[in-house]
C-alpha cells in the first residue's frame, strides 16, 4: 500500500526476485498513477522541474519489473479475514474511474507516507497550501503564476512588495522552498514579467517557531542556510509561533501580523488519521503521530502479517532512539524488506533493521546546497557546501532513478534532462 519511493522501490526489487521467478505474486496500490520523488516538490512548486521527463508511471514500472498496479486508496483492513478495502477512485469531474474493491492478501505491507501537520492551527486548512503530493505543488504553481500576473494591476510602492509568500516552517522543506522561488523569481522577469523583482516587488517570508532554521539538523547546517537567504533578501522569523492564519495574512504569538499574497504551510509531519483505526475492532498499535509502532523486523506489533515502513511507521531501536521520518530512512527500509521479506515469508529468522544516518543535505536552488555526511564513510560528521553538495544533492536523485529503473533508463533520463535544459524555460510559465 503506497507507492512513494519507498513503497515503490520495495514493490520493483520484489517484483525482480520474487515475482519474475513466479514465487509470489506482489500487488503495488496507490491512489495516483504517477509517482513523483516528493523531495522534489518544491521544485515542482516552483515551477523549476518538469516531471514529465522523470515521471514515472506505475503501470509501466509495474510491467517492466514483474508486479501489478491497482488504483485505489486504503480505507480498511480486516485483519482476521486478509482483506483491505480500497476506496473508489474519480476522475477530476467525478465520474468513477474505479469502483470501491475488496483486495486479499497473505502479507500486506503498508508505505503510505505522511502528511503535512497543521497542529489544528486555526486558519491553516482553509487558508494554506501543503506540499504534501505533487497535485498539491502544481495548485501552489499555479496560484503563484496567477498572482503574478494580477501584480501587474498594481502600483509598486516603495513601502511594500505587490506581492508575498509566506512558508511556515524552517524545515528542509520551507529552506529548500523559498530559495527556489527566488530563483524562479528571477527567471520570471526574463520572460515578461518583468515587473516582479526578486527583492523589490516579491516578499519572501519564512516563520519557523524554532530558535533557528532547519533545527532538525546540525547547527552548522541551519546557520549556513540563515546566512544564504538573508543574501537573497528573505525575510526570515525564528522564534515564531503562527496562532491564526488569515486569507491575507498570519498572526503570531507575539502578536505581530504578516500580511501574505499566498502561504504554504510546511511545519511538522504526522501520518493519515485513518490509520488510528486501522484492523477493526483491535486497531493496529499508533502514537500520537498516528504512526503504526513497528518491531526490528517492521512487522506491527499486533499483527505478524502486516508489515509497516517510512513515515507512516515507528521503530525505536535498541539504543532507544526512533527512525527519523526521512526519505534516506524508508530507502534503507525498502531495501532491507526487499532482502529479508522472502526469508521472513519463508519461516526464517531475520536481523533487527539498523538505521544508519549518512547525514542530510538542504538544497539552495541554483545559489548553493549545504549539508553533512555522516557514517563510517567520514568517521564522523563532515560539513560540506557550495558545488560539492549540490552535486550531491542531484546524485541522491539519480540513485532513486537507479533504484527503480537501472543504469541504462538512468542514463537515457539525464540526457533527456540536458536535452530538455537545452530547448525549454527554465521555469513552467502555465
Amino acid at each position: 500500500m503506497g507507492g512513494g519511493a519507498g513503497g515503490l522501490a520495495l514493490a520493483t526489487q520484489l517484483g525482480k526476485r520474487l515475482g519474475r521467478k513466479g514465487l509470489a505474486e506482489i500487488t503495488l496500490v496507490d491512489s495516483a498513477r504517477t509517482h513523483v520523488w516528493k523531495p522534489l516538490l518544491h521544485q515542482l512548486a516552483a515551477g523549476s522541474y518538469d516531471t514529465h521527463a522523470e515521471e514515472i508511471e506505475y503501470l509501466a514500472q509495474a510491467r517492466w519489473n514483474h508486479f501489478k498496479f491497482r488504483l485505489g486508496t486504503l480505507v480498511s483492513v480486516d485483519r482476521a479475514g486478509k482483506t483491505v478495502q480500497l476506496a473508489p477512485s474519480h476522475d477530476e469531474a467525478g465520474i468513477e474511474i474505479t469502483p470501491a474493491q475488496q483486495v486479499a492478501y497473505d502479507t500486506l505491507v503498508i508505505a503510505v507516507g505522511s502528511q503535512t501537520n497543521d497542529f489544528g492551527t486555526p486558519g491553516a486548512a482553509q487558508h494554506t497550501i501543503k506540499l504534501d503530493t505533487p497535485q498539491a505543488a502544481r495548485r501552489f504553481n499555479d496560484r503563484l503564476i496567477n498572482a503574478c500576473i494580477r501584480a501587474q494591476t498594481v502600483a509598486r510602492s516603495a513601502d511594500s512588495p505587490r506581492l508575498t509568500v509566506t512558508i511556515v516552517g524552517g524545515g528542509a522543506t520551507g529552506v529548500e522552498l523559498v530559495a527556489e522561488l527566488h530563483a524562479s523569481a528571477r527567471v520570471l522577469a526574463n520572460f515578461g514579467f518583468d515587473y516582479i523583482h526578486p527583492e523589490k516587488d516579491l516578499q519572501l517570508v519564512l516563520i519557523e517557531a524554532a530558535p533557528r532554521l532547519l533545527s532538525q539538523l546540525p547547527q552548522r547546517l541551519g546557520e549556513s542556510a540563515l546566512r544564504e537567504l538573508r543574501k537573497l533578501s528573505v525575510e526570515v522569523h525564528t522564534g515564531e509561533k503562527v496562532v491564526e492564519v488569515m486569507a491575507d495574512g498570519l498572526r503570531m504569538a507575539s502578536g505581530k501580523t504578516i500580511p501574505s499574497t499566498i502561504t504554504v504551510w510546511a511545519a511538522g509531519v504526522k501520518a493519515a488519521d485513518f490509520l488510528k483505526a486501522l484492523g477493526g475492532e483491535q486497531p493496529l498499535e499508533t502514537n500520537k503521530l498516528n504512526q503504526l509502532l513497528v518491531n526490528g523486523n517492521l512487522q506491527s506489533t499486533l499483527d505478524a502479517s502486516i508489515y509497516a515502513f517510512g513515515d507512516c511507521a515507528a521503530y525505536q531501536q535498541p539504543d532507544g532512539t526512533w527512525v527519523p521520518p526521512r526519505a534516506q530512512a524508508a530507502y534503507q527500509q525498502a531495501m532491507y524488506l526487499a532482502r529479508k521479506l522472502p526469508l521472513l515469508l519463508g519461516g526464517q529468522s531475520a536481523p533487527a533493521f539498523v538505521y544508519t544516518d549518512q547525514g542530510s543535505l538542504v538544497s539552495l536552488a541554483e545559489y548553493s546546497s549545504v549539508g553533512s555526511l555522516m557514517g563510517s564513510l567520514t568517521k564522523g560528521s563532515f560539513f560540506i557546501e557550495g558545488q560539492l553538495a549540490k552535486l550531491m544533492y542531484w546524485g541522491l536523485h539519480k540513485q532513486h532513478q537507479f533504484a527503480l529503473g537501472g543504469m541504462r533508463k538512468t542514463l537515457l533520463i539525464t540526457l533527456s534532462e540536458l536535452i530538455d535544459h537545452a530547448h525549454r524555460p527554465r521555469i513552467k510559465l502555465h
